[in-house]
């Protein structure tokens, strides 16, 4: 379990954003949480240079609908897609299987496409979890999303 803010990063060490383009794909349910986590890689997006321009949001209903609209979203050719939700376990196997589909489609995206899809779902067993990684005591890893986005899209320039 992480004891700390992990998203702190060295603005300087990051790609520069300014050539860009990054969609983010955005699940609806847990709208509290996801909206922090988009606020966040937002930010950092444009933090490092990203024109708001050049930074698309696609809504889907839930974090199921993410690998659809992830694949949606690449196929008008940005340098990276973030695929952004929250799955909060609940009294049934509904988690399990959500969070398993969700892992292997984003997955089976990226090995498909060369336009890479970061993961940035939260799979926590509790709300306040939650919470606590979309702005909260363990940092937004909307911002951790962010950064994993603008290594990939120079990794991906770099062909």
């Amino acid at each position: 379990m992480a004891t700390a803010n992990l998203s702190a990063y060295d603005f300087n060490a990051v790609p520069d954003g300014s050539p860009f383009t990054i969609h983010l794909v955005v699940s609806q349910w847990n709208n509290e949480i996801t909206k922090a986590l988009c606020d966040g890689a937002v930010t950092t997006l444009e933090q490092q240079g990203v024109k708001s321009s050049n930074i698309k949001i696609w809504e889907v209903p839930g974090s199921f609908e993410l690998i659809y609209g992830s694949k949606k979203a690449q196929s008008s050719n940005p340098d990276a897609v973030i695929a952004i939700g929250s799955v909060i376990k609940g009294e049934t196997m509904h988690f399990d299987f959500v969070c398993q589909a969700v892992s292997q489609g984003i997955k089976d995206l990226n090995v498909l496409s060369d336009v890479p899809v970061v993961f940035c779902v939260l799979t926590d067993d509790t709300y306040q979890q939650a919470k606590d990684r979309s702005g909260g005591k363990h940092g937004n890893k909307g911002t951790e999303a962010a950064v994993a986005a603008l290594q990939l899209s120079k990794l991906r320039a770099a062909q």
